[in-house]
């Protein structure tokens, strides 16, 4: 199986795009910033240096192992949904579910040891250019030279090929068990309702104890940030595993005005109600976007405003804090978004049957592009209110103990542009990607191979 998967990665390297692409940034950011921890261990770093660069990479690289496996795994997941009747014909001309496994383990590991291999030199560049930012602003002692070496080639290999690996497992199981019809087996593609409201409840829970953790430190403690921030992005997570519940209740109270706007409209309302359990996934970036967006930019403002507001000047610790918090929120808002993207591009260009199929049933172009726009504008709500909620529900409590304030006075127009964003992203993309599949003529979109 493992030739069949190297054949199948170059006839058709076209599929495995999205893969290549998040296993390329994954492995860019993991390897340029355990960097850091080459570049503290060589000799004649200070040991405040030492501290600041091991900080960087420990915290970083945490956070960048999670979102490696996420976006990997978003894109995985599509990917084999799409092939439900290739797996079908595997199935029929012999070949066994563990066998389908290995050819798919197999693509993963190939795809993403390319990718790696290719994020090597945006790697060094990314954390030279790390290296310098410290050095500028005097976080690391002067002199100190940058170090690419084995713990980011490691973490690097290491990270990548894991967790595609683990992801391809994970999504080929779901999609031969569905196949097979096993009981209880969820759609293919589609994670088991039981595993992802246990997984969800275990977030929220998590994130709530992280929240209420905040009310326990005194308002000047430098760790004061890291409950509020880590429960935000657990909440983010915990919401988003239900998404497809709360989706369908958004549904309940607006799907009948939006019904009777036209039949754009009762398609979109009646496709996002069936297909709430498949949408989860392009929920889950947007929500997480959103929400971390919020929560972190929104501390550290205030963090950074209360520390003015005392007149003291800011130590080498509070520069470090910010530039941590910095780097990690552009890295999850880059890759939420990026996912968020890529997940809503296979979802929909997927979808070129349906498409076929409705317009042979008397639906025009300009009606299918008008349910799409639809169900954008209405994963956007979605997403931007629980992402909200989740954001809001770290940034008060830190607000409340750092200001004796309920309510930050910064300005709203970031988080305008916050949901701007994640807004232009749903909708252009999913716009695009329709109009894209809507060139082929129906007749041929319903007999083409999904």
């Amino acid at each position: 199986m493992f030739s069949l998967a190297l054949r199948s990665v170059r006839q058709r390297p076209g599929r495995f795009v999205g893969t290549l692409l998040a296993a390329f940034l994954g492995a860019a950011v993991t390897m340029a910033f355990n960097s850091m921890h080459d570049t503290a261990g060589a000799a004649g770093v200070d040991d405040r240096s030492a501290e600041t660069l091991s900080l960087t990479g420990g915290i970083v690289g945490g956070y960048g192992t999670l979102l490696v496996f996420f976006a990997i795994a978003s894109t995985l997941t599509v990917n084999v949904r799409q092939r439900e009747e290739e797996m079908g014909l595997l199935r029929r001309t012999g070949a066994t579910p563990a066998q389908i496994k290995r050819m798919v383990v197999g693509e993963a590991v190939l795809v993403a040891l390319a990718a790696t291999l290719l994020a090597i030199g945006p790697a060094m560049l990314g954390g030279n250019a790390l290296l310098d930012m410290f050095l500028d602003t005097e976080q690391v002692a002067a002199g100190v030279d940058f170090t690419f070496g084995p713990i980011a080639l490691s973490a690097g290999f290491g990270i990548t090929l894991i967790a595609a690996a683990g992801a391809a497992y994970l999504a080929v199981r779901r999609a031969t068990r569905a196949a097979a019809g096993a009981a209880g087996a969820a759609g293919a593609g589609e994670p088991s309702g039981r595993l992802r409201n246990v997984g969800g409840g275990l977030a929220l829970v998590a994130g709530l104890g992280g929240v209420a953790t905040t009310f326990a430190f005194e308002s000047d403690d430098p760790a004061l940030m890291a409950p509020a921030a880590w429960g935000a992005i657990l909440l983010s997570i915990g919401l988003a595993a239900f998404s497809p519940a709360l989706l369908r209740m958004l549904l309940r109270r607006v799907g009948r005005p939006i019904g009777a706007m036209g039949a754009g409209g009762y398609l979109a309302v009646l496709n996002t109600r069936q297909r709430a359990a498949q949408l989860a996934g392009v929920l889950m970036p947007m929500v997480l976007f959103v929400g971390v967006a919020t929560a972190t930019i929104y501390v550290q403002a205030v963090e950074s405003d209360a520390i003015a507001a005392s007149g003291l000047a800011r130590s080498v610790d509070d520069k470090n804090l910010e530039s941590v918090n910095l780097i990690v929120v552009g890295i999850i808002v880059g890759f939420a978004c990026i996912m968020l993207i890529n997940s809503l591009y296979a979802a929909t260009s997927y979808r070129s049957r349906e498409f076929g199929g409705q317009r042979l049933a008397g639906a025009t172009p300009r009606q299918v592009l008008g349910m799409v726009l639809t169900e954008g504008l209405l994963l956007t709500v979605t997403g931007v209110v629980l992402g909200t909620a989740a954001g809001l529900a770290g940034l008060v409590p830190f607000n409340v103990v750092r200001t004796d304030t309920v309510w930050p006075e910064q300005s709203p127009l970031v988080w305008f542009g916050i949901v701007a964003t994640a807004a232009a992203a749903t909708v252009v993309t999913g716009w695009a990607t329709a109009r894209r599949a809507l060139r082929t003529p129906a007749v041929v979109a319903v007999t083409k191979a999904a």
